[in-house]
């Protein structure tokens, strides 16, 4: 159980450091944005490569901050029916969610991890002006996928422990 635990606050330490790192991209990519429509309407010069960079760094931050944002509960949800459930079946309906999420990520992984490898084996670029090499880029996509099917195995577990014992609390933040 210590064991666990100790991998619980690791796995939650590197999803806030990704969040961290993500947070700090959205800063340079609106930095990096706006520098260029100046730079474009005002000098007529445009930052060659910023579009592209901007598209891949937003890869980063959907896959990398997709399993800190569902720790928190924090993703985009339409609940006007399930917050009128009492809170058994919530937690029934949340372990069933969590079970399709699981199967998701399972296939996002070894799919994604497939194309990087592929991509990596014939050494793919991409067909643009900064010529960008496509596994290092696409590596993002297993690797958040994972962290994402990791973070629904926790969902999973905490929401059938809600179902099973209904007047117990648990947290989903507090490595229950």
């Amino acid at each position: 159980m210590k064991l666990l635990r100790k991998f619980i606050k690791g796995f939650d330490h590197i999803l806030d450091i990704l969040a961290s790192f993500s947070g700090i991209i959205i800063v340079m990519i609106t930095i990096g944005v706006c520098v260029n429509v100046m730079m474009k309407y005002f000098f007529n010069q445009p930052i060659i490569g910023v579009e592209e960079i901007t598209e891949q760094l937003l890869l980063f931050i959907t896959f990398f901050g997709s399993a800190w944002l569902l720790r928190k509960e924090g993703h985009v949800s339409v609940d006007f029916l399930v917050v009128r459930l009492d809170p058994k079946t919530q937690a029934f309906l949340g372990f069933i969610t969590s079970l399709f999420g699981i199967i998701i990520s399972i296939a996002l992984t070894w799919y994604g991890w497939k194309v990087t490898w592929i991509n990596f084996i014939k050494k793919e670029y991409f067909p643009t002006i900064l010529e960008l090499p496509k596994a290092p880029i696409f590596i993002f996509i297993p690797l958040g996928s994972f962290l994402l099917l990791i973070q629904f195995i926790r969902r999973s577990v905490q929401n059938l422990k809600k179902f099973i014992f209904p007047e117990e609390t648990y947290h989903p933040n507090v490595g229950n």
